[in-house]
């Protein structure tokens, strides 16, 4: 090939490779700029930290025994066990307050519902309400505070027929007291613990006292009422 000729080819093939190098960078400077922007864009959702959206559980309000006026813009359930001594603890020290700052200004309704799971007696226990609230739903929750305030110890089995229709009597509850009785000893109601018993299942409830705020769960002390009502305070927001 004449000289001239091998120098123009040689030209080419320079401006060929040389595009071609610019053709990589271009590529290379396009990938880099897309990863860049892709790892921003991580970066703010992560930095956002979204919330898990949360579905609330529901409630058959109007069939549980009620604390406060079922208009009130919170709804707080509790499922408990007469036997738990975490439970008489809640009772002792957030309800109290909870009836004083909210349930007594209309801002809160409290409900009960049973999770008898610590002996037998839980149920007979449960049974025993469930009459009261039957009977005079206006005596249940002095009933229920009377429970508590006589609570044995959670190893034995103290809550008997004869304890719980004696406590009724001696605290004057305005019940017959032989249908409560009777109730408790043919388990009139069995079925409706039973199923307050399948609704903590069915939510997976694994202990007493659990408190649910407008159908989303406590996760908090249920022993400081500051963290309690906070959780309150937020629901009320909403």
């Amino acid at each position: 090939m004449p000289p001239k000729k091998q120098t123009n080819a040689l030209a080419q093939r320079k401006s060929a490779k040389e595009q071609l190098v610019q053709q990589q960078r271009k590529r290379r400077l396009i990938w880099f700029s897309t990863v860049g922007v892709l790892l921003v864009l991580i970066i703010v959702v992560l930095s956002l930290d979204p919330k898990p959206v949360v579905k609330a559980a529901s409630f058959d309000y109007e069939n549980l025994p009620m604390l406060g006026q079922s208009d009130a813009p919170v709804k707080i359930v509790e499922f408990g066990d007469f036997k738990c001594p975490s439970c008489k603890i809640a009772n002792d020290t957030i309800k109290p307050q909870l009836v004083s700052d909210y349930i007594d200004q209309g801002k809160v309704a409290f409900y009960f519902m049973n999770l008898p799971f610590l002996g037998a007696d839980s149920t007979t226990a449960a049974l025993a309400v469930q009459s009261v609230y039957h009977q005079n739903k206006d005596a249940f929750w002095t009933y229920f505070d009377a429970i508590y305030d006589n609570q044995g110890d959670e190893q034995t089995e103290w809550a008997t027929a004869d304890l719980l229709v004696g406590l009724a009597e001696e605290i004057g509850l305005e019940v017959d007291y032989d249908l409560l009785r009777s109730d408790i000893e043919n388990k009139t109601y069995l079925n409706e613990v039973n199923e307050q018993y399948g609704k903590a299942n069915d939510l997976k409830i694994t202990g007493t006292p659990t408190f649910y705020i407008d159908g989303v769960q406590y996760t908090g002390s249920f022993a400081d009422y500051s963290e309690f009502k906070q959780a309150v305070e937020d629901a009320l927001k909403n």
